[in-house]
């Protein structure tokens, strides 16, 4: 018998451990590995859709939903590929960028969920992020792949780049950057198209882009400190760190706050509230940590 997208998604799903996506198991836990709810919500999809995967009731998943399940279901390149093929879809092709997400990964970010990290492909799109990072940031989830570019964020929709709220820089050394990260990706990936499309995009749109980019703009990334002006904490000050994951294309961007202080009591007290206040409502305006 031959096998299907649905009968491959509840085989990976059944060995996926929770505790490799940071979920501790609950007593009397009856489920061998993910729950479909569990997936569903690491994936960004609805639990009717998982289901109608599963049950082979949906059979024309796109590529971003069936990117989104592989690296919601940590697998590895060739297990990717196969998911692709089962769903009637080409796999990625060579000379293109992967927002393949390594199950390592995957699995250090399980662990590092109290910390504020985004994980970046080598355009700069946010391809995953933990918890922490989206109660101090904004949540991605609701935005489109377009929308959680950082280039496209820091250049052409401001300084805040994919907060939700001012994020205020310390330096100007990112920008010359990330237009050096894409220089270096178009030399890597020079058939990407959705590439090739960005970097029109942003000579059009973004005059400092423009000419950063004609002027050969190469700036490596450093430490560096942004304070992130939160709408229920007040600002949060906080270091920030560029990470590359060798062998792969795969950058993190993790933000750090020194132990003990009150930048450390606002992000604690961010990532027990989820950012949402007492009352159940949003965060709107000045919170308790804010200065009169």
């Amino acid at each position: 018998m031959d096998e299907t997208l649905g009968t491959a998604l509840r085989r990976w799903r059944d060995r996926l451990s929770p505790l490799d996506v940071g979920r501790a198991p609950r007593p009397g836990r009856r489920a061998v590995g993910l729950r479909r709810e569990e997936l569903a919500e690491l994936a960004g999809l609805s639990v009717d859709y998982v289901v109608r995967l599963e049950q082979g009731r949906a059979t024309s998943p796109s590529a971003q939903v069936v990117a989104s399940l592989a690296r919601a279901l940590q697998l590895r390149p060739m297990e990717r590929d196969h998911a692709y093929r089962l769903a009637g879809l080409l796999p990625p092709q060579e000379g293109t960028i992967s927002t393949h997400v390594p199950a390592g990964v995957q699995r250090m970010l399980a662990r590092l969920r109290d910390l504020p990290v985004g994980v970046f492909s080598a355009d700069w799109t946010l391809l995953s992020w933990t918890p922490a990072w989206a109660v101090l940031l904004g949540d991605p989830g609701a935005r489109t792949p377009a929308e959680r570019n950082l280039v496209r964020a820091v250049f052409a929709a401001g300084p805040a780049g994919l907060a939700a709220w001012p994020v205020l820089p310390d330096g100007d050394a990112l920008n010359p950057a990330l237009v050096a990260d894409l220089r270096t990706a178009l030399v890597t990936y020079p058939h990407d198209g959705a590439l090739i499309d960005l970097v029109e995009e942003l000579r059009s749109a973004s005059a400092e882009f423009a000419r950063l980019w004609d002027e050969g703009a190469v700036g490596p990334h450093v430490s560096a400190r942004k304070t992130v002006v939160h709408p229920e904490v007040g600002e949060v000050t906080c270091d920030c760190d560029v990470l590359t994951v060798p062998g792969s294309d795969i950058r993190l961007i993790v933000y750090t706050v020194a132990a003990g202080s009150t930048d450390a009591e606002k992000l604690e007290f961010l990532r027990v509230t989820g950012g949402v206040r007492a009352d159940g409502s949003p965060p709107s305006g000045p919170g308790r940590f804010s200065r009169p």
